[in-house]
């Protein structure tokens, strides 16, 4: 677990919106925090399970996705602003996400 900062939002912010102009070829002006992942990007659940390993690696996380699947589901995600506050939950809390 790690404590949320100033810093980690803006550093997680600059990697999704990063990472979804890339995959998704569209300039990065063109994504906002209310882009919708799929209707908007073209994106899919794949591109998050990529984005949940780049964060796992970048802030050592200790999470199963297992856990991650189980808190999406109660909680979805369709929007660049949901993706970026659900990987905030999941560096504040880990495994814990799910008793949320």
């Amino acid at each position: 677990m790690a404590q949320i900062t100033d810093k980690t939002r803006a550093e997680v912010r600059e990697v999704v919106y990063e990472f979804f102009a890339e995959e998704c070829e569209t300039a990065i002006e063109n994504i906002h925090d209310e882009t919708n992942i799929i209707s908007d990007l073209d994106g899919d659940s794949l591109m998050f399970l990529e984005l949940i390993e780049i964060f796992k690696k970048k802030y050592n996380l200790n999470i199963e996705l297992k856990t991650i699947g189980k808190f999406a589901v109660k909680n979805p995600v369709k929007t660049i602003g949901e993706l970026i506050h659900m990987q905030m939950l999941i560096i504040e809390h880990e495994n814990n996400i799910i008793n949320m």
